[in-house]
């Protein structure tokens, strides 16, 4: 199974701005889901904000970026960013999660989420955030 790496970029309010941005600069085609789009709305003047976005080119560029709530912590410059790392087999991201997490802080469980058949995030012992996730196609 083939798996890959993109970068994760994280904003407070500017995700799309950045991922119109980087689609003019790179070519591709920008998918963006809101907060409200995925019915998870914890904050009114957020709903607009991006909960997950990409830019995705022919030639194989790829970013993802979304919009980190203000429940959460979020400083640009110390957490601009996570490594996601996305496949189609849940044995084989189940099995590298479980690397992973040795010495690492849970962020958030590998389990099913609303987008995907199993998501998960933590921080491993060097400070790195790491998002894993099975693909699943977007029926927005």
């Amino acid at each position: 199974m083939p798996v890959t790496t993109t970068t994760h970029l994280n904003f407070r309010g500017t995700a799309r701005e950045a991922l119109d941005f980087y689609r003019s600069v790179f070519g591709g085609r920008v998918v963006a889901v809101t907060y409200k789009d995925a019915g998870a709305v914890q904050d009114e003047s957020e709903a607009d904000w991006m909960m997950w976005g990409e830019v995705t080119g022919d030639d194989g560029f790829h970013i993802m970026a979304y919009d980190v709530p203000s429940r959460l912590p979020w400083n640009q410059g110390e957490n601009p960013f996570f490594v996601s790392v996305r496949g189609d087999d849940a044995e084989e991201i189940s099995a590298l999660w479980g690397r992973l997490a040795v010495g690492s802080t849970v962020v958030r469980p590998l389990e099913a989420a609303q987008w995907a058949p199993l998501y998960g995030m933590l921080t491993d012992r060097f400070g790195i955030t790491w998002v894993l996730d099975v693909t699943a196609p977007y029926n927005g």
